[in-house]
């Protein structure tokens, strides 16, 4: 039997949707076992031997609405009030954040409060640039950085603390994320179910079965000799995260991993500020992949081949995938053309959607009270509803990075707006 091209483009798809089906299952499979090996841990966080100095770094552009609750959270860490320090850089603001950073100060008279703030001249252009600022304005030997959005839960500090200066051997260790507003809405509720899954799947299941992990852009710990020798953020990454990760395991450290260091953020509760930030998070990974890739086969970033094969799998490979298979399903809708392959793929599809479905409830079950009846309900849907939008976002990402590229436009980090907290949001 002769293959027609649609046939070949159509296996082609088939493929490369399996082989990310498949790796999600072993990510999903290494994120449950380093689950129960962090559950089966004893950590003695309180009777720490040491306490060394910590700066807080806080970026903060236009957050009137949730900079108070961060920095009153922040200052209610348990550890040593003298031994840690909160910077933040008010980065350009045009609302109140700087009377309201002002009030949090005189409010917290024994805290060491540092508020920077910056000029068109000098700020407004990213969070890479506002850190790099608030780097050069602290002094502690160990940074932790959290969005101007979180609050970190009152031992988040201290964990974090314990795993980096009892091993050498990270640069950096990550602590974990949850969502504040989880109920405000079904848009909420399926980034909830998302970032659980993230954290458990991708980064925990790289984490135990690869030893590789990615900063996120918030609540982790990093050591000051090593933004010493990066000499600081990448100003032109707008996934900043991602970035100075692979730098990281350049430079031949690992990057740690401590969920029970938790903090709680307010993620987008509308659709045009959602697309906006993973639009922002599509366009700052495709940027990494690209600087990268030349080097991926060197021996100074030999550790970051996982992720930036997964990336490549996701951005590419995956999303190729998913638009030539809807384009092969209207053509043999609408048109005359059909498969010449023989196999019952219907039943292949229903397989991948029932173990797309088990995937993301096994990483539930690794949150108390998240595995319940009602999200497994959401996660039913996920896939026909917020999974399809994530496609529109990384094929808008591609294109618009591509657009970047080619007229050589400067890029512009895009600021998450952010909501009035009232019914619906918790801790």
């Amino acid at each position: 039997m002769m293959l027609s091209a649609i046939d070949y483009l159509f296996l082609y798809a088939f493929f490369s949707i399996w082989l990310l089906l498949i790796f999600n299952i072993i990510l999903a499979f290494g994120g449950y076992v380093f689950y129960r090996k962090t559950t089966q841990r004893t950590l003695d966080i309180l009777d720490l031997d040491q306490f060394p100095y910590v700066s807080v770094l806080v970026p903060a552009h236009n957050e009137e609405r949730v900079i108070a609750r961060t920095v009153h959270a922040i200052a209610r860490q348990n550890y040593p009030s003298d031994r840690f320090e909160i910077v933040i850089v008010n980065d350009n603001s045009s609302d109140n954040t700087q009377q309201v950073l002002l009030a949090v100060k005189e409010q917290l008279p024994d805290r060491e409060i540092k508020i920077i703030t910056t000029t068109a001249e000098n700020g407004g252009r990213g969070k890479s640039n506002a850190l790099n600022i608030a780097y050069q304005n602290s002094r502690g030997d160990l940074l932790v950085v959290y969005d101007a959005d979180n609050t970190p839960e009152q031992f988040a500090l201290r964990y974090l603390v314990y795993e980096i200066v009892n091993n050498d051997i990270y640069g950096a260790v990550i602590g974990k994320f949850r969502t504040r507003n989880k109920y405000k809405n079904w848009l909420t509720r399926f980034i909830n179910i998302e970032t659980l899954s993230f954290q458990w799947m991708v980064q925990a299941g790289r984490f135990q079965l690869f030893n590789v992990c990615t900063i996120p852009g918030t609540n982790f710990i990093i050591r000051r000799t090593v933004i010493d020798q990066l000499g600081g953020w990448d100003v032109s990454a707008i996934a900043e995260d991602t970035e100075i990760s692979f730098r990281l395991f350049a430079l031949g450290y690992r990057i740690g991993m401590m969920p029970l260091a938790v903090t709680w953020e307010q993620e987008p509760e509308t659709f045009q500020v959602w697309l906006g930030q993973r639009t922002r998070w599509v366009k700052g990974n495709i940027y990494v992949v690209l600087k990268y890739i030349p080097q991926l086969f060197t021996k100074q970033i030999k550790n970051i081949g996982i992720d930036v094969f997964y990336f490549i799998t996701v951005y590419f490979l995956f999303l190729s995938s998913i638009i030539l298979s809807n384009i092969i399903f209207l053509i043999c809708l609408l048109t005359s053309v059909q498969l010449s392959l023989s196999g019952n793929f219907h039943l292949l599809w229903l397989l991948a959607y029932l173990i797309f479905i088990l995937q993301i409830m096994i990483t539930l079950t690794m949150e108390k009270g998240e595995g319940t009846l009602s999200n497994f309900f959401y996660v039913l849907v996920m896939y026909f509803t917020y999974c399809q939008l994530w496609i529109y976002v990384a094929a808008r990402g591609l294109v618009l990075h591509l657009i970047d590229e080619l007229f050589h436009r400067e890029v512009r980090w895009y600021k998450t707006e952010r909501f009035n907290e009232g019914a619906g949001h918790e801790n």
